[in-house]
């Protein structure tokens, strides 16, 4: 694998062991469970299963939020 990216333009870049801030996905499944799961009970999992897919299908709904939720412009306070 040294090999192979010694001779690519991929560049790898290790994300610090726990980095809560830089993990985007982190950030979209608590946006869905804010949005999904909290505050409500589904009496089914027909129910349930109903809400996630209306949730992924009216993405566009949610556009404003998750473009200020989901950015890659981070602040650097310093090094550790």
């Amino acid at each position: 694998m040294k090999g192979y990216l010694a001779n690519s333009r991929i560049e790898l870049v290790f994300l610090p062991p726990y980095a809560p801030n830089l993990n985007l996905i982190g950030r979209f499944w608590k946006f869905f469970k804010k949005t999904v799961l909290y505050e409500r009970y589904y009496e089914t999992f027909y129910q349930f299963k109903t809400a996630c897919n209306n949730f992924f299908a009216g993405l566009d709904q949610y556009h404003a939020s998750l473009r200020s939720l989901l950015t890659d412009c981070f602040q650097i306070i310093g090094h550790a």
